[in-house]
């Protein structure tokens, strides 16, 4: 594990100044778990499905923290988002994903991030495995896509590493955009955050990459080829990652305890 040096205090991509956060004004009631500004998407907007409540955040994934930090200048934070995806011939609107990590100074002052969990569903790929109007009403031609965490995370800077699972009836278990080299995202903001509400605390933004390169889908079986074709893959250019998100977070100090008493650590410390 190693230890983050960059950026300032808190998630990358979205994190006012604590000036800010005393200028906002308290929201009251139950709040939405999304953003509702439309994203940048090359010269495109779309909106945003309406993703769960802050009231309903479940902070159970969480991470162990590191050795001799100080349990209340660190924050679980709950991220959740919206995509657009572009990927070779490929363009969709998955379903929400929502990603857990810890965050906050290191013993020595650097700034230390502990990856948490990642939770996601498969999403329909028009047309199906065919790309043709019998394969979007043929269950068996069904093809779906579903991100998967990818191994690497800085939600300072906001580099991210997804893998991509393909499934379907006729497509073997392993099939995935990614496997041996996850695809790599650094994430920009299309506008400023916004700060919903500092009582449960909820930031909205939007963020964007249009840089990244996919490779082709791999472990497919004799599909592998076919597939490769009908998504356009491998891909160098013409790809996107678009969505509205927002997160929520808790100190650890107002977690309840775990019964590891928090000396497991959790998974990779961002650098």
């Amino acid at each position: 594990m190693t230890k983050s040096v960059a950026g300032r205090p808190g998630s990358p991509w979205v994190r006012p100044s604590s000036s800010s956060v005393r200028r906002v004004a308290i929201v009251a009631g139950a709040v939405v778990l999304a953003g509702t500004a439309a994203v940048w998407t090359s010269g495109a907007a779309y909106a945003a499905p309406r993703l769960p409540t802050a009231a309903a955040t479940d902070f159970g994934d969480c991470p162990s923290l590191p050795d001799g930090v100080d349990p209340a200048r660190w924050r679980c934070e709950v991220h959740t988002a919206a995509p657009r995806l572009t990927l070779g011939k490929v363009a969709v609107s998955l379903a929400p994903i929502t990603m857990t990590h810890a965050e906050g100074p290191m013993p020595d002052g650097s700034k230390g991030q502990v990856w948490g969990a990642m939770h996601s569903s498969p999403t329909a790929i028009p047309g199906g495995l065919t790309g043709t109007p019998a394969g979007a009403r043929t269950a068996v031609l069904g093809l779906a896509i579903q991100p998967e965490y990818g191994g690497r995370s800085d939600f300072y800077t906001g580099q991210l590493s997804l893998r991509f699972r393909l499934t379907g009836p006729l497509v073997p278990h392993r099939c995935t955009i990614g496997a041996d080299a996850p695809v790599d995202f650094h994430l920009k903001r299309s506008g400023p955050s916004r700060w919903v509400s500092q009582d449960p605390p909820v930031i909205e933004f939007s963020a964007y990459d249009d840089t990244f390169t996919v490779p082709a889908a791999e472990h497919c079986g004799p599909l592998t080829g076919p597939l490769n074709r009908r998504l356009g893959l491998p891909a160098t250019e013409g790809n996107l990652l678009s969505y509205d998100a927002s997160y929520t977070f808790k100190t650890y100090d107002q977690l309840p305890p775990r019964g590891d008493d928090q000396t497991q650590k959790g998974g990779n410390l961002a650098h």
